[in-house]
């Protein structure tokens, strides 16, 4: 479908005149996106669990869903579920009020099921470790721009085990590296910053992940040509993440059956371990 938009050009003088441009606009459906990427730090009993939704639309933008009927996070090994609820009226934002138990993101496999205009979307996945930052430094930045920013971050990989992260650097940059050179070793990386200033604050996340996850960030970040992209805004190319629409599916025994429609949501459902640090810039 073209939407034809007309831009005024109004001169000094009393007369007006306009000029049509055609603007191709995308035809495709709307879809669900899904930031449904639980972080889980250990060392507290409680997860407060977050999930964003919200859906593209004709101008290249998201909004939240009209309609949304419920969101269940289910422990399949415990046979348990519990439901998430919108924190605000209309923001898309789901999340459960008291908390729940840290351990229960821990054991087993884990089912996401939003409901949605009579339709039922699914991802399954398990927790995934991570490893702590051993240190973030502030570096001479001798090798880039001068006016950016580098801080080094340094971490430990665990031997015998293949290992994938994402790094979380804030202001929407992201980074995805698996251990495939470092595996056991202690490593260390350089991440460049271009508008902070002294006295300001940088926040730095490693999240573990699949393959799954890593191969779909790399994809996103490959996309967006560059890190600064937030990893669930709505692409101009479609990424497929884990989550099916399973309306319709007939055969129960295999639910991760994607191929069979292109009715699916955009973004992503995990549980990942996450260790945070912090620098002050000087």
């Amino acid at each position: 479908m073209k939407r034809i938009l007309y831009i005024i050009l109004i001169s000094f003088a009393t007369f007006s005149c306009e000029d049509v441009i055609e603007v191709e606009t995308p035809t495709e459906d709307p879809r669900l996106i899904v930031d449904a990427i639980i972080r889980i730090d250990v060392s507290e009993p409680i997860t407060y669990p977050t999930v964003k939704v919200s859906e593209t639309n004709s101008f290249f933008g998201q909004i939240p869903p009209v309609g949304l009927q419920q969101i269940s996070l289910f422990n399949l090994e415990e046979n348990n579920y519990t439901i998430l609820l919108e924190t605000e009226p209309n923001s898309g934002i789901y999340s459960h009020p008291d908390g729940v138990g840290t351990e229960w993101f821990m054991s087993g496999e884990m089912l996401l099921q939003i409901d949605f205009e009579d339709e039922y979307y699914l991802a399954y996945t398990t927790f995934v470790p991570s490893v702590p930052i051993n240190s973030l430094t502030q570096g001479d930045n001798t090798l880039f721009d001068e006016d950016a920013t580098e801080v080094i971050i340094n971490y430990t990989d665990v031997g015998d085990r293949e290992d994938y992260y994402v790094f979380d650097f804030g202001y929407s940059e992201f980074f995805a590296s698996e251990d495939t050179f470092y595996d056991g070793q202690e490593f260390e990386f350089s991440n460049y910053y271009e508008d902070v200033n002294p006295g300001d604050e940088v926040n730095i996340s490693i999240l573990g992940a699949s393959e799954r996850l890593y191969d779909y960030m790399n994809q996103i970040l490959e996309q967006s040509g560059a890190s600064d992209f937030g990893a669930f805004q709505t692409p101009t190319v479609t990424v497929r993440g884990n989550l099916i629409n399973a309306t319709n599916i007939d055969n129960i025994d295999n639910y991760n059956n994607v191929e069979l429609s292109d009715n699916f949501a955009l973004g992503y459902f995990a549980i990942v371990q996450e260790y945070k640090a912090s620098l002050i810039i000087e």
